[in-house]
């Protein structure tokens, strides 16, 4: 994926074992395969049934679980987090999971979201007193806990859930259990595995195939689960609701091999791809896609279309991680870097350029540029998803429509900054049709927010006002 070059960036991925003697090795593994969704930093926090220890830092998760550090790490239960900064903001302190020790005992948090209302909670927090560490919106879970009022930990845990409003996974650990817990819409993707006796939870599927874990089944929306020695235990903290999973999920963030409540998503883009020759058949020599993500779709356009498809563009698998950071500048000598386009394909072809989204337009009208550089005699450039003019508030980092260039231009408008002879998006109703989740109503069990500006929760002035000022 271009996500470090487009600047559309989700926060994090969250992966946790419970039962497992080898649980640092086997979750360092889990993390390595949720990279695509993080890679400011990582972390890893166990138990050993007695007390919690951790260790995190900013960088990929070979950088910062060296070998020597991990023979440091031992526990039979763990939970591990790879992060993208949005809200809050990076840094050390912010990297998670995050671990708090007290006299009553110690916890542990991992969270993949964003929550839309930590403003309006931080405030009464502090009001009664309590200190933040980091400028993070999880930390507000572990305080909202803390004071709960509740003898037992699970009911301060799902007392502190019933306040949180936005998009949340969570992975909760003690030192005698772990609670895993997804917001009442399900914006975010969550997945239950058994590994022999253990139990493991992960963002994508992806990571259970890696670690050789059996798909047990999705975790539902409001719902909480409890595992520890004894078992695994399922109830509700929360009322069910209509599902929103984000459809950006489907198109962009999540790797190809993983399934998301049964739905493919290489298949899923696929189906985009058949959409896209449906919503607009190009005349054209051969068809490319933008690594990674929209090689699938590429594909089935070009089954579609009958046009073939052809590798037009080459990704650079070894640039640094200097060419993964969030800055505009960055962004743009990292798609010089990333990607090159293979003259000995595009020369004299007319070619389809597919592509997943257009956020700011710097990396469409680079790539465009470096195909008609090798030679393309025409580029017509294709979307896998509509035009995206809604900020997101939920752990994606678009929180303002000044970022996002179809917020205020015509697709036309589009066409011509970014220097393609043609530019065609999905429409809404097309991309449901190609992801093909059962029909739930408006929102089709999805979180359309960005294209439409329906959103499935209420979103705060606040919040609103206060992601603005970190982008």
């Amino acid at each position: 994926m271009l996500a470090e070059l487009k600047g559309l960036n989700e926060e994090c991925g969250l992966f946790g074992v419970w039962g497992h003697e080898d649980a640092a090795q086997i979750t360092y593994y889990g993390l390595h395969s949720l990279q695509h969704r993080g890679q400011e930093g990582a972390g890893i926090v166990l138990t050993d049934g007695g007390r919690l220890s951790g260790l995190k830092g900013e960088g990929l998760v070979t950088e910062v679980f060296t070998a020597d550090k991990m023979q440091s790490l031992s526990g039979k239960a763990a939970i591990g987090h790879v992060r993208y900064a949005t809200s809050g903001g990076g840094g050390y302190e912010n990297v998670q999971p995050l671990l708090f020790n007290s006299q009553s005992g110690g916890m542990a948090l991992a969270h993949n979201g964003n929550l839309v209302n930590a403003v309006q909670l931080k405030a009464q927090l502090e009001a009664q007193g309590s200190i933040f560490q980091t400028t993070s919106d999880t930390e507000v879970l572990a305080h909202l806990i803390k004071k709960g009022g509740f003898s037992d930990f699970k009911s301060r845990v799902k007392n502190a859930l019933s306040m949180l409003k936005g998009a949340y996974a969570f992975l909760i650990m003690d030192e005698n259990q772990m609670l895993v817990a997804l917001d009442p819409h399900g914006l975010r993707p969550l997945s239950l595995g058994k590994l022999g006796d253990a139990y493991v939870v992960a963002s994508e599927t992806c990571a259970l195939d890696i670690v050789g874990a059996e798909f047990i089944r999705d975790i539902q929306p409001g719902e909480l689960l409890v595992i520890d020695d004894s078992g695994i235990t399922a109830e509700r903290f929360s009322l069910s609701t209509q599902r929103s999973m984000c459809t950006m999920e489907y198109i962009y963030f999540s790797r190809p091999d993983s399934n998301i409540d049964g739905i493919n998503v290489h298949t899923a883009r696929k189906n985009l791809g058949k959409q896209l020759a449906l919503e607009a058949f190009i005349e054209a020599d051969v068809v490319t896609g933008v690594p990674d993500s929209s090689i699938s779709v590429a594909i089935g356009y070009a089954e579609a279309t009958g046009i073939p498809y052809e590798l037009g563009l080459i990704k650079n698998r070894y640039v640094g991680r200097t060419f993964i950071q969030p800055s505009q500048s960055l962004r743009e000598q990292g798609v010089k870097m990333k990607l090159s386009a293979v003259r000995g394909v595009v020369e004299g072809k007319r070619v389809v350029m597919v592509d997943d989204s257009i956020v700011r337009g710097t990396t469409s009208k680079r790539i465009v540029s470096l195909l008609k550089e090798a030679g393309a005699k025409e580029v017509h450039v294709l979307i896998s998803s509509p035009p995206i003019k809604n900020p997101c508030y939920y752990g994606i980092d678009t929180s303002t429509t000044e970022e996002l260039i179809a917020s205020d231009n015509s697709v036309e408008e589009i066409r011509k900054i970014i220097g393609a002879d043609t530019l065609t998006f999905l429409s809404v109703e097309r991309t449901v049709a190609g992801i093909g989740r059962p029909f739930e109503g408006e929102l089709h069990g999805q979180c359309m927010a960005c294209f439409t500006g329906k959103y499935p929760t209420e979103i705060f002035e606040e919040t609103k006002l206060q992601l603005s000022q970190k982008c």
